[in-house]
């Protein structure tokens, strides 16, 4: 009697069946490919060892301390904001390792005391360098501490400043090809108020 074969009519694996051929498993890979990861396991790589480090951080370069000579206070009063008042800037010097000129007047602080012991301050003026270079410096800072402090501050008053928290980041754009570069670069900065003048030291990051 002769026994029939049960199939779909193809000539697939079954067809091979008795013919002494080894039929690899029907797992959807071709033969000698690494099968697929099970459902749910993770396909990233193993983290290398270094990854669990910090990140190294960057350095700094000194640029430069500008002592910034300031008029009187004009007060603008209080609105939604908070406090403004403006602070005119006359004039100071810039010494450093790699910048020096001069700040020149007609520049201002725009200041917006935003509670009774933080300030935001927004400073827009320029400075011409000893070789004649002229560059536009926008400076945002903060400048905070206790209410009693800032408030001597606000009056004019020295306050020593390790009890002031005064950090800003300077942005410089010049009109010459010298210090262009300065324009592509971040610089933060640590200040000092100072009764008639503002000491900021600027560094630039790497």
């Amino acid at each position: 009697m002769t026994t029939q074969t049960s199939g779909t009519g193809s000539s697939g694996a079954d067809s091979s069946r008795g013919t002494g051929e080894s039929v690899p498993p029907a797992t959807g890979e071709a033969p000698g490919e690494t099968p697929a990861p099970a459902a749910g396991a993770s396909t990233a790589p193993a983290a290398a060892s270094h990854d669990a480090q910090p990140p190294s951080t960057p350095g700094m370069v000194f640029l430069a301390t500008f002592v910034i000579d300031i008029g009187e206070p004009l007060e603008i009063g209080p609105t939604t904001e908070g406090t403004r008042r403006l602070i005119p800037i006359l004039g100071g010097t810039v010494r450093g390792p790699l910048l020096n000129g001069k700040v020149l007047p007609g520049g201002a602080d725009f200041q917006l005391l935003r509670s009774a012991t933080l300030t935001e301050l927004e400073a827009k003026y320029s400075i011409e360098t000893d070789s004649g270079e002229r560059i536009y410096v926008t400076n945002f800072g903060v400048r905070s501490g206790s209410a009693e402090d800032i408030a001597a501050l606000v009056r004019g008053d020295e306050v020593d400043p390790a009890r002031i928290y005064f950090r800003c980041t300077p942005r410089m754009l010049s009109g010459g090809p010298e210090w262009a570069w300065l324009s592509s670069r971040i610089l933060v900065g640590s200040g000092t108020r100072l009764p008639s003048a503002v000491r900021i030291s600027i560094w630039v990051l790497d």
